[in-house]
């Protein structure tokens, strides 16, 4: 059940209008887990016949339903649909599973629908059958074009293997983003500008570029590599920075870089705390109300999701308010990766708090050169992202 919680929540004012809604589609299995990988994803047992695909869909179709009266009447003006690899579906069971959303939600006439891609399971024929169903943007985690580097990074696909997922890819998609990691075990200077020359020569409308980190409960946090020093992650980020910049690529969020006009919709909605719909095993969700701010989250494991909405009806283990003393960090967690910032009215209008409630942290980032100047823009300053970490921090 919601937490209602009045007391906390007394201070906050009514918010006038709600921010655009995005759905995020949450595709658990993955035919190899990669030792750096801490998502909601499971690898397919060997020997098994992979994974139930009919009862998954139809369990993705039930969660959205039990969400449609908390949604009546909005839009939906992108989906992701994430992993996991995505692209393990069958095209005919995309098509299912988009038809199923477009009879139950109003999608704006110019929807984003972003799939994630495995670059080791890309196939020509599926590609086109997945555009033909309403996919119109693609996400390839390519992470590097060295077969080394992808070996030490427990990828399926080769140097070789990526490059064509890309050139098909763009045989189907006009909206094509690549995932390139770096500061990889034992890389070099020179092996993280060759990776970068390597994307742009495909010439891609976003790219994602961003540094490898340790995260707890996987294999690399146990079993960590040697990775270049901070002098040396420092060093190939300004080189690639530099190379992604002249090729005409502007960075607009801390890791996210595209061509005029080619910024992820759904990322952008996110990171200015807007609303999504998540659905599927270990999803998580945010929706707005004029008096309150709600997240929800659901199972994490596939087999206990399915069950769940078989014989409950519903998959949530976690539904709550978002307090008003937590809400001024979440909105800054988000807004502060942009580089352009938010205008100052969007945090009023998102949050439903005055300003004034973050006036302490907005000096000391200031007064620290962490944060612009400009009382109009909630906008984080070169150096302010460059320690993006402690400047948020300032707001819990």
């Amino acid at each position: 059940m919601l937490n209602t919680l009045k007391p906390i929540l007394a201070t906050q004012s009514k918010l006038t209008a709600l921010p655009p809604l995005s759905l995020y589609i949450h595709f658990p299995w993955c035919e190899k887990k990669c030792p750096y990988c801490d998502f909601n994803s499971h690898q397919i047992k060997e020997g098994k016949q992979g994974f139930d695909e009919a009862r998954y869909i139809q369990a993705l179709i039930a969660d959205l339903e039990t969400e449609l009266p908390r949604v009546w009447g909005r839009q939906v003006h992108s989906i992701f649909i994430g992993g996991g690899t995505p692209s393990l579906l069958s095209a005919n069971g995309m098509n299912e599973l988009l038809s199923a959303i477009r009879a139950r939600v109003n999608l704006e006439p110019d929807c984003e629908i972003t799939m994630e891609v495995n670059p080791g399971s890309v196939e020509a024929e599926k590609l086109a059958g997945f555009a033909r169903a309403g996919i119109n943007r693609v996400s390839l985690g390519i992470q590097s074009f060295q077969d080394e580097q992808l070996k030490a990074l427990g990828r399926i696909h080769n140097g070789e293997e990526a490059k064509r997922a890309i050139a098909i890819a763009l045989q189907h998609f006009k909206s094509v983003n690549l995932d390139l990691m770096f500061g990889l075990p034992n890389q070099t200077l020179e092996a993280a500008k060759a990776d970068i020359e390597t994307a742009l020569s495909f010439k891609t409308p976003h790219l994602s570029f961003y540094n490898l980190t340790l995260e707890p409960n996987t294999y690399f946090a146990s079993f960590p590599p040697k990775l270049p020093s901070e002098d040396e992650i420092d060093a190939i980020f300004e080189q690639n920075l530099a190379l992604l910049e002249a090729a005409g690529y502007r960075r607009y969020e801390v890791s996210a870089y595209a061509k005029k006009d080619q910024e992820c919709k759904h990322n952008l909605n996110y990171w200015r705390f807007g609303d999504y719909i998540g659905i599927g095993a270990g999803a998580h969700g945010k929706i707005s109300f004029p008096d309150k701010i709600t997240r929800q989250v659901r199972e994490r494991h596939p087999e206990t999701y399915m069950q769940a909405m078989e014989t409950k009806g519903n998959a949530l283990i976690e539904a709550r308010d978002i307090s008003a003393k937590d809400l001024p960090f979440e909105f800054m967690l988000n807004v502060l990766r942009l580089t352009d910032g938010v205008d100052t009215v969007t945090f009023g209008e998102r949050t439903g708090l005055p300003l004034n409630v973050v006036s302490k942290g907005l000096d000391e980032a200031s007064k620290k050169g962490l944060l612009d100047l400009n009382p109009n823009k909630l906008k984080a300053t070169e150096q302010g992202l460059r320690y993006l970490n402690n400047l948020q921090e300032m707001f819990l």
